[in-house]
């Protein structure tokens, strides 16, 4: 019988070695291609960092009444500890730019706007507080107004505002009635500003017609949110930026006006205010001194020849400085500045105790990446010695609050917070109300 010839071994030596080396390949290709999704991802939001998205890459503070392990107090310790989790809870973030020392607010979640809103504007009256358009996203803005009755903390009523009213970065300022709707960005993305002015009466819920900011021949005094006011029986709007909003103005106007109505035909040039600039500042009237705080120069701008007027990132300068105008009216006074440079404040405050209070903003960008970086304290400055602190945190990090005081609670709604605890850039545009007892 013949014998079977054996088979030579290098044969599957050499199956062994291929099958070793195809896999070796494969393995390179994913993580070449893995590599490839997390660029193009950190490209992603580098680019949206600064505005909108829906889908936000970290947790959200679920609201307390949804998880039953959610504290009730929200400040430096976000959330309770689960059951078996050692793990620190605290507010982490890297020495530059770090939270400013703060004590614990208790705060509590409140009833949620109907809409989110990003550079909407507020005015309460007595129980009632009027929230009023602002962006949903990049593309698509409110033309709205809604309305808290803080007496049963509900959402009580919506008004539709006028058809050509700006829908974001406006003015605003009211006598107990009527408000004064001043100027502001018309329509989605980057668009124009528009001159118009409207006077909502809060009483019939009718909007009035009332004479727009001066316009001259090259429309250099349209305005995003100038810092608009009510004082000594006149409508002050000043500063604001100009039209390519980027160029800050320092332009300052007034007009008389009684009952919702001007009393005069023109607008009446006032002392020009000593630093211009976009939607940012806090505009206050107290005790017979008008006092304006924070702001910053330079803004987001449409990018040249886009037909929708996309949205492209500019230099922006936030500041620090306080001014105050008062007496004779022929000097701006320099005050002690807020503690740390705030911008996008405008209707972040109110009056409480001979004392004004900010909550929120934005602050200096991030000197590295330069992403933009929100503020997450809530500031006092005290009319009586002129003098900042630092009385506490809001639950996250957030800009363009819109506050309120009602019954010893210190609210806010809406705006752009935060990534999470230790990411302190903007990401998700929220409708949340929140409220915490305060005593100053």
């Amino acid at each position: 019988m013949a014998k079977t010839q054996p088979q030579p071994k290098h044969n599957s030596c050499t199956k062994f070695v291929f099958m070793i080396t195809f896999a070796c390949v494969v393995g390179l290709a994913c993580i070449i291609n893995l590599a490839s999704s997390f660029s193009l991802y950190s490209t992603y939001l580098s680019i949206t960092s600064n505005w909108v998205s829906h889908k936000p890459p970290f947790v959200i503070v679920p609201k307390i009444r949804e998880d039953p392990e959610i504290s009730n107090k929200i400040g430096d310790v976000v959330l309770k500890k689960k059951k078996g989790h050692t793990s620190d809870s605290k507010r982490h973030l890297s020495a530059t730019f770090a939270d400013l020392p703060a004590p614990d607010l208790a705060w509590e979640q409140m009833p949620s706007a109907p809409v989110p809103r990003l550079d909407g504007s507020s005015i309460q009256i007595n129980n009632l507080f009027y929230v009023i358009s602002g962006y949903g996203t990049l593309d698509y803005v409110h033309s709205h107004v809604d309305v808290f009755n803080f007496t049963d903390n509900t959402w009580c009523a919506r008004i539709d505002a006028p058809k050509y009213m700006a829908n974001s970065h406006l003015g605003v300022a009211s006598d107990g009635r009527f408000i004064y709707v001043v100027s502001g960005q018309y329509g989605p993305q980057c668009r124009s500003p528009t001159f118009v002015t409207y006077v909502l009466d809060t009483h019939t819920r009718q909007w009035l017609d009332f004479p727009p900011l001066p316009a001259p021949r090259q429309h250099s005094d349209f305005r995003y949110a100038p810092a608009t006011q009510l004082w000594r029986g006149r409508l002050h709007v000043m500063g604001g930026s100009k039209e390519n909003r980027h160029t800050p103005g320092l332009e300052h106007w007034s007009i008389a006006v009684k009952h919702g109505k001007a009393l005069e035909k023109n607008w009446r040039h006032e002392i020009p205010i000593p630093r211009g600039g976009p939607h940012s500042r806090a505009c206050v009237v107290v005790d017979d001194r008008l006092f304006v705080i924070g702001g910053q120069e330079g803004d987001f701008m449409a990018k040249p020849g886009s037909p929708i007027f996309k949205c492209s990132r500019r230099n922006e300068v936030v500041y620090e400085d306080v001014y105050m105008l008062e007496g004779d009216m022929k000097e701006w006074k320099v005050l002690a500045p807020i503690p740390k440079p705030n911008s996008h404040i405008e209707c972040s405050w109110v009056i409480v105790n001979n004392s004004i209070i900010i909550t929120g903003g934005t602050t200096e960008k991030h000197p590295v990446n330069n992403r933009m970086i929100l503020v997450g304290e809530v500031f006092q400055f005290h009319l009586d010695s002129l003098t900042w602190s630092v009385i506490g945190k809001l639950p996250y990090r957030v800009k363009t609050t819109l506050a309120a005081f009602w019954d010893g609670y210190l609210y806010f709604t809406s705006g752009q917070r935060d990534r999470g605890p230790d990411n302190p850039q903007p990401m998700k545009v929220v409708g949340e109300m929140w409220r915490a007892k305060i005593n100053v």
